[in-house]
């Protein structure tokens, strides 16, 4: 399988959440320390309770996604391992974080980590095993992963509309839940829902379909300056 992701992206993005969660939490102790020892200074941890709350929650979401382990894109990445090369799989190169174009199409993959049981009751998504304390230490809640996938795969059929040439196959979208301690039911969910480990035996199961040409993945590839 080709793997391009980009590297120094994860690196700025990882060096990011933690300089910004440590920050956080220096300047929200800074400022119990002045409510403290300095109570005439009444507006500082006011302040301070504002910026360190805004840095601890961007610090939070830079950790999920590039810090903390199994990171998405090692989680994606050795779901697929043992695929040959007629699968290429894109991580943060792309308007959609992972995008794998293969023999079936072009798939947009939405990692999530929520653990528990997370399954499709027929109308929406429901979540259980999460816990207001879980959520304090970082675990995000699970959204509508149906309107995230959509979105992400919008974002890619418009990106690969401006950029490659030629008749275009659409945008397909897969959410990976990759929490070794998730349980997925979502048989009859709109969109195709599994733990990571599931997508490449869903993948192989999956007829020939349009996808990217040769011609077109190596248009891909200039526009993304790969070659």
């Amino acid at each position: 399988m080709r793997l391009i992701t980009n590297e120094p992206l994860i690196k700025r993005n990882a060096a990011i959440g933690k300089y910004a969660a440590t920050s956080g939490l220096v300047i929200l102790v800074g400022g119990l320390v002045v409510s403290l020892f300095k109570p005439e200074y009444q507006f500082v941890p006011f302040i301070t309770l504002i910026i360190g709350f805004i840095l601890s929650n961007v610090g939070i979401y830079f950790s999920n996604r590039y810090v903390r382990e199994p990171r998405p894109d090692k989680a994606v990445e050795g779901a697929l391992k043992g695929f040959d090369d007629k699968y290429a799989l894109y991580q943060y190169r792309l308007p959609a974080s992972h995008v794998l174009v293969c023999p079936s199409g072009v798939f947009v993959i939405v990692p999530k980590f929520q653990s528990g049981t997370i399954l499709w009751d027929g109308n929406r998504w429901k979540h259980k095993g999460g816990s207001v304390f879980l959520s304090l230490f970082g675990q995000e809640g699970l959204g509508n992963p149906n309107a995230e996938a959509a979105a992400e795969a919008e974002s890619l059929s418009r990106y690969l509309a401006k950029h490659v040439e030629g008749d275009l196959p659409p945008a397909q979208a897969i959410i990976a839940f990759y929490n070794p301690k998730a349980t997925i039911e979502a048989k009859d969910a709109p969109l195709p829902a599994m733990h990571v480990k599931q997508v490449k035996e869903y993948l192989r199961k999956l007829p020939k379909g349009p996808t990217l040409t040769p011609a077109q993945v190596e248009k891909l590839d200039e526009a993304l300056g790969l070659e």
